[in-house]
């Protein structure tokens, strides 16, 4: 038994350390509406924005994420393409069909305080273009209010097909949304690496269960 949990363990962990996160390609602006593609290995995932926005820069430009580095395993942007937000009020992201624990990469949330429509944790933070700061999270982890220039990779928890957040206004923060990068369902039947995990696993029970046959007889 606690071969098999072992063999568990090392998939979970091998599971994490592998997550990548696929970010949103924005495409058009227009009217306060913005459209975004996020090309996943499990398949395309269309990505609507509304709610009004100071710019949204697509294709490429300032690299707002690329000044630093984020603590924490997870891939931050390494596109241009953000949202760039300044009038506080509602918004919402919608997605073309359900997505599993969506991503938020936060840019220069300076004094800004926001709440979420689900709790989410904060994946890791760090240095972007205007520097560094800390989400200061609230006591039901679905908004914080950011002290210093926050740059943040959160993750929502649940399966979401529409996510909204109502923000305070603020002179330049910005977004882009992304998704963990996840084969396509295969109805439970288990990867390659986690056929051979098993079969160790499962291997080792064997061999003990013959020993300790072999010590009875």
């Amino acid at each position: 038994m606690r071969t098999i949990l072992l063999a568990a363990a090392l998939l979970a962990a091998q599971s994490a350390a592998a997550t990548t996160i696929s970010w949103a390609d924005w495409t058009s602006a227009a009217g306060g509406n913005a459209a975004a593609v996020i090309n996943a290995p499990g398949g395309t995932v269309n990505v609507a924005y509304s709610g009004g926005f100071y710019g949204v820069q697509t294709g490429c430009g300032t690299a707002y994420w690329g000044a630093g580095n984020y603590n924490g395993a997870l891939n931050k942007p390494g596109a241009c393409d953000i949202v760039q937000l300044g009038t506080g009020g509602q918004k919402t992201i919608t997605f073309d069909h359900a997505v599993t624990d969506p991503y938020l990469a936060l840019m220069s949330w300076n004094s800004n305080t926001v709440v979420f429509s689900a709790p989410f944790t904060v994946e890791s933070n760090g240095i972007g273009y205007f520097g560094s700061g800390t989400p200061i999270v609230n006591g039901n982890s679905t908004g914080f209010y950011g002290q210093g220039e926050v740059h943040a990779i959160l993750r929502f928890h649940g399966t979401f097909t529409q996510l909204s957040f109502t923000d305070t206004t603020e002179y330049w923060h910005g977004f882009t949304v992304g998704v963990a990068d996840m084969a396509p369902p295969n109805n439970g039947v288990p990867e390659p690496a986690s056929w051979a995990l098993l079969i160790a696993g499962f291997g080792l029970v064997g061999a003990a269960a013959r020993r300790r046959q072999a010590i009875t007889a």
